[in-house]
């Protein structure tokens, strides 16, 4: 037994089963060992980005960490804008990072780097191996990390650790602490609502954003005229008929300071306070008024439900509280004719499977989906949740991993969707059970969105040709088909409702060019 069948034992014993992976030379003897286990699955990925953000998305399904295998520095730098956005969702992650031998680290071989450096800004925990021997107590202080409180963690395995003799370990379960709530924080909310009627907001986060969770939320909103916000990006919120809505607060800093002008005390749960993506001349960068009283109920690591279920007997509110929850579908002829953005959301949240799984990186082309989807099928709903593009395909490959027999549906925008195309490869592979709808308008619209919002309203040649991609267009179709995925192209409304008709009703990958 060496220090890698050491690693996997642990990472078995703890329910760690997914391995996404993008191997190098150094982690050879890890790959060996995963050899030896079958009843790890290992996923390969073409590029890192894809590891890291399919292992993101299988996170916050299963609530549970998978591992990612990625080679020394480069490859680990590879994978970081995903990790970011793992980071923002606070999804538990081990990733194992191999590396050269200790002895040759002086050498200076051309992959030698800094990786506890690369690694840090986007870790809750980075750790790097002393020697076999080291690898059980690393191993579980890394699993433990990942999951108190949620978040990404980083292993750092040197070739002679995994290689290394090890004694043989019968490793057992991580005990992991309860969750706990501060009682003091309830009675402080209660006491607030209490006190601004009408005039108090509640941002749900995290688990505070599942069914169970925010049908407490929605009895506490309707009996104390409390308004429910979502954060503008969503790690994952369980949405649809018979499920309470909360409102997204909008991404455009006019739109979000109107909304929540009115707003005199905002509870936290599980989030943090809301502010503007970017600093804009004359614009503000909290949300809120300065004289907004911003009260956390439960913070990430807490227990959110139990956090919102104490608050909810403070004011003595019964469990029996009737809540409003979204019920009949807008009364909206079906769209003809020339493919529309508004169209492909209305098609997609009426015919939405129930159970389905919706990652949505559209950006600008699907900002209507969210509202109608209320109005949808019961589903769960997620969103890269740093502002790093490219996390769309990863997070549908990694959703579909972890619920199989559920239809993962993949709002993309054409450009978010070439920085991990490759995933694509990874989804015809897998069989994985995924329907990508790539809304082609050919350009960044949310670049052009923001040169508006800096003051410029004219754009020439020179700033044209870093916005836009239609000179050449980009051919979905062929990408997709040309990485084993079957794909259409649609650019009218009837086209694209039997195309998506088509996608729903099989299992297996399938890629709508949505070409608006």
């Amino acid at each position: 037994m060496n220090g890698a069948d050491v690693l996997c034992d642990v990472l078995l014993a703890n329910d760690v089963k997914v391995c996404f992976a993008n191997p190098g030379t150094s982690e050879m003897h890890f790959v060996a060992a995963l050899d030896r286990k079958p009843e790890m699955r290992c996923v390969l990925g073409l590029f890192e980005g894809v590891v890291t953000g399919a292992a993101d998305g299988y996170a916050r399904m299963t609530d549970h960490p998978a591992a990612t295998l990625l080679h020394t520095g480069p490859g680990l730098a590879n994978g970081l804008a995903n990790m970011h956005n793992a980071r923002r969702a606070r999804s538990p992650m081990i990733n194992i990072v191999g590396d050269h031998a200790s002895y040759h680290l002086p050498l200076d071989a051309p992959l030698t780097s800094d990786i506890e450096g690369l690694a840090a800004p986007m870790s809750s925990f980075v750790r790097r191996i002393e020697g076999a021997a080291d690898v059980q107590p690393a191993t579980e202080a890394a699993f433990r990390a990942s999951l108190t409180p949620p978040g990404v963690t980083t292993l750092i395995l040197p070739a002679d650790a995994a290689w290394g003799d090890a004694t043989p370990v019968s490793p057992g379960k991580v005990v992991l602490s309860p969750l706990s709530i501060d009682r003091d924080a309830v009675r402080a909310v209660a006491a607030a609502i209490r006190a601004a009627p009408g005039r108090v907001g509640m941002i749900v986060r995290e688990k505070a954003a599942r069914a169970d969770a925010l049908e407490i939320a929605g009895q506490i909103s309707t009996a104390c005229d409390v308004r429910l916000f979502s954060e503008v990006l969503i790690a994952r919120m369980q949405r649809g008929r018979g499920r309470v809505a909360p409102t997204r607060i909008p991404y455009p800093v006019d739109a979000a300071t109107a909304m929540l002008r009115d707003i005199d005390v905002l509870v936290l749960v599980g989030g943090k306070e809301p502010v503007a993506f970017f600093a804009y001349p004359g614009k503000p960068g909290r949300l809120v008024r300065d004289d907004c009283q911003v009260l956390t109920l439960a913070a990430h690591g807490q227990d959110l439900y139990a956090a919102l279920d104490a608050l909810r007997d403070e004011l003595g509110i019964m469990p029996s509280q009737r809540t409003v929850f979204a019920s009949a579908f807008p009364d909206e002829p079906t769209p003809s004719g020339r493919l529309t953005e508004e169209a492909i959301a209305l098609s997609v949240a009426r015919k939405l499977p129930a159970d389905a799984i919706v990652c949505d990186e559209a950006v600008t082309s699907a900002r209507r989906f969210f509202a109608l989807s209320a109005f949808a099928a019961p589903h769960d709903y997620m969103m890269g949740t740093g502002g790093s593009i490219g996390g769309g395909i990863p997070l549908a490959t990694g959703a579909a991993i972890a619920c199989p027999g559920r239809k993962v549906i993949n709002l993309e925008a054409d450009g978010s969707g070439m920085y991990t195309v490759q995933g694509l490869w990874t989804q015809a592979r897998e069989n994985l059970d995924v329907v990508t709808i790539v809304f082609s308008n050919r350009t960044y619209a949310i670049l052009h969105g923001e040169m508006r919002n800096v003051g410029v309203n004219a754009i020439g040649e020179n700033a044209r040709r870093m916005l836009d991609l239609d000179n050449p267009a980009l051919d979905w179709v062929a990408l997709a088909k040309g990485m084993g995925v079957e794909a259409a192209r649609a650019d009218t409304c009837e086209r694209f409702d039997a195309l998506l008709d088509a996608a729903l009703s099989r299992p297996g990958p399938f890629l709508i060019e949505a070409v608006i």
